[in-house]
């Protein structure tokens, strides 16, 4: 019986961990490539974005992120992280299959370099969302989301996006994807973690309050 016990434990990690969440590893000389991007070869290859993302990086559909003033490492990660299968999405994936690394670069670069669009919204549309981003919450051991994301929602060099004026559909649609696990390119599943602890009121109160909110 300790024998199957033992056998059972020892099988479980390699099929629960088959693939790490991402594929990107940040280095000095990586970090250093993203910021030598060219912002001009990154606009003439953003022409092609304009369709879902707008003609100034900004989305008007739904479920369709904005890109503008997003940090670069960000945007650079992702890019590949759709070239390598590590995020699912068969349109993206298409396109960063077709980019060198130095066109996710040059993109990231010029995207990162627009302004962002905010939309005000009424402050009771998001109250219990401004109270998770600044305050966290004890009972789940939830931190306040500005730990991370900073306090105007300007995000981290590395790995944490801006959310300040991000598009508020697509911001919902990202958490209640980290929270079903269908997005899974998060390191060491934190937004998995920290999403599966949210109902569907607070992921939508906290799209419109990054919205709303300037860096």
């Amino acid at each position: 019986m300790k024998k199957i016990i033992l056998l059972a434990v020892l099988a479980t990690p390699l099929a629960a961990v088959a693939q790490p969440s991402s594929q990107v590893a940040w280095t000095a000389d990586e970090l250093n490539f993203v910021k030598a991007g060219n912002s001009k070869k990154g606009e003439e290859l953003a022409k092609g974005c304009t369709g879902c993302h707008g003609p100034s990086g900004i989305s008007s559909l739904p479920g369709t992120p904005s890109l503008a003033g997003q940090l670069p490492a960000y945007l650079y990660k992702q890019l590949l992280d759709y070239a390598n299968d590590s995020r699912d999405n068969p349109l993206m994936s298409a396109q960063a299959k077709s980019l060198s690394k130095q066109d996710a670069a040059d993109l990231a670069v010029w995207f990162a370099s627009l302004p962002p669009a905010f939309q005000s919204s009424a402050p009771d549309v998001y109250k219990n969302a401004e109270k998770l981003v600044k305050n966290g919450d004890k009972e789940r051991l939830l931190a306040p989301c500005e730990v991370c994301h900073g306090s105007h929602g300007q995000g981290q060099k590395l790995d944490v996006p801006a959310l300040g004026g991000q598009n508020a559909d697509y911001l919902a649609t990202t958490l209640k994807a980290f929270r079903n696990g269908s997005r899974h390119n998060d390191i060491y599943s934190r937004m998995r973690l920290i999403a599966k602890t949210l109902n569907d009121e607070e992921i939508e109160e906290l799209g419109y309050f990054y919205l709303s909110i300037k860096k």
